[in-house]
């Protein structure tokens, strides 16, 4: 094993999270540079949704025009139950009263425009492919623990001053080519690994597999002309069976859009324990019958699953929350730190404000201790309530009401559902998605 000095600070993932992160930290001024065991970066996976919180970042980093050129903005969310009959809908974005819009996105667009940001900021070798941290030592974090009846950071910036602040932390990384390995001293390591971290394994072993609920989430894309009001999210049915969610992630070419459609569906005890691999396959055949007769005015759901070119299947999975994400000088952001259902559409979006908080932290605290410790304390309990809310799945409750009181649908939905009940669909998408209009459009930037 090779040792040599590494700038600031090291990244450990590529995804959404990190890169946001690595794009902040130039920005700010600090050197940062991103590891990453896939060897070639291609715009991989299916449709996200960015909520107006993670706009307002991507927009303060200079991103506004680009992701104009790549998404749609997303104006409405509608329900309806399985046989097209509106239950309820919320304005979304700057329809809502933002100052930032909602949008629909590519995951695989917008993770190769972040990529190409980073390298046009930090340089090409900013960010490694086929390098992955396999292990690190921090001796601030040992030094912590050893420490009895002193407060947390306080314990931390002592372990900065008796040890130094770049002797403490070693990273291992490793060629996936070759197998070489060296060991890096950065200032600080941010774990933004995905479901499966090796850093979040190393801080929090013996946690197993990720946690599944029975439900499992067919995805694709399809070219389709678009439906409702062209900036619509359309949810259908219930998870207690088969729910159906599509939204176009692009801008109008030629009089149609891209849509992401995602097809959830519980399966009996005897399918279960798929793993969860954003790359695996699913089929047709699989997903098909279960939506063959979804046909509306606005929509044919059939026909939307058959234009696909490709079909991905994926378990909807979580993890428990962490009582904490890091140590000393290495924490974890995005999927390695809070895992959560897709209730709210906001998966995405918390791990573009994990990016953003902790560079701002980064670059405005006495060390990199102090700088972990106040960028988990700013994020770490708002993401668990997101992360709760979403495994809650409050909407759902709702829905299914609705699937048992009127399975052949209904003429008017204030014949299923009480003001009250309507009203706590909203409610509880406030929760998974963590909206509060007044509170975002005045916060403070966390631009340096």
């Amino acid at each position: 094993m090779s040792t040599s000095s590494e700038p600031d600070v090291l990244v450990a993932g590529a995804g959404i999270a990190g890169l946001t992160a690595a794009l902040s930290l130039a920005t700010a001024g600090r050197p940062a540079r991103v590891f990453d065991p896939v060897r070639r970066f291609t715009p991989l996976g299916v449709g996200i949704n960015l909520q107006p919180h993670a706009v307002r970042e991507l927009t303060e980093l200079g991103l506004a025009g680009e992701l104009a050129g790549i998404g749609m903005p997303i104006e409405e969310c509608v329900h309806v139950d399985r046989h097209g009959n509106r239950i309820w809908s919320e304005p979304r974005g700057t329809a809502a009263g933002y100052r930032w819009p909602q949008y629909a996105v590519h995951r695989g667009q917008l993770q190769m425009l972040l990529l190409a940001a980073v390298t046009a900021r930090l340089g090409a070798d900013a960010v490694r492919p086929g390098t992955a941290v396999v292990d690190f030592t921090d001796g601030a974090a040992e030094n912590v623990e050893r420490v009895e009846n002193i407060e947390r950071v306080e314990g931390v910036e002592r372990a900065d001053r008796t040890r130094g602040d770049r002797s403490a932390l070693r990273v291992t990384v490793q060629d996936r080519a070759s197998g070489e390995r060296r060991e890096l001293t950065p200032a600080a390591l941010l774990g933004a690994d995905g479901l499966h971290s090796t850093v979040r394994e190393r801080l929090h072993p013996g946690e197993g597999e990720p946690l599944g609920n029975d439900i499992l989430m067919f995805r694709g894309t399809a070219r389709a002309e678009p439906f409702l009001t062209g900036r619509s999210m359309l949810v259908a049915g219930c998870n207690t069976r088969s729910k159906f969610v599509a939204y176009p992630v692009s801008p109008v070419t030629d009089g149609l859009v891209t849509v992401n459609w995602v097809g959830e569906v519980r399966l009996p005890a005897t399918e279960r324990g798929m793993v969860a691999d954003w790359t695996a396959a699913g089929s047709l055949d699989d997903v098909l019958p279960h939506f063959a007769d979804w046909r509306y005015d606005f929509l044919d759901v059939p026909a939307l699953i058959r234009g696909a070119d490709r079909i991905l299947a994926y378990p909807m999975v979580d993890r428990d929350p962490l009582p904490w994400w890091g140590r000393g000088r290495v924490t974890l952001l995005g999927d390695a730190a809070h895992p959560m259902y897709p209730i709210g559409s906001n998966g995405g979006s918390q791990a573009i404000l994990d990016g953003r908080a902790v560079a701002y932290h980064l670059a405005t605290a006495p060390s990199a201790t102090e700088a972990l410790a106040r960028y988990e304390a700013d994020r770490r309990d708002e993401a668990v309530a997101v992360q709760r809310a979403n495994r809650a799945m409050g909407p759902e409750r709702v829905l299914r009401l609705v699937a048992e009181r009127a399975p052949d649908g209904f003429a008017r939905v204030e014949d299923v559902l009480s003001a009250a009940e309507l009203a706590a669909i909203g409610a509880a998408y406030q929760q998974t998605t963590s909206m509060d209009v007044p509170a975002l459009n005045a916060r403070r930037s966390w631009s340096v």
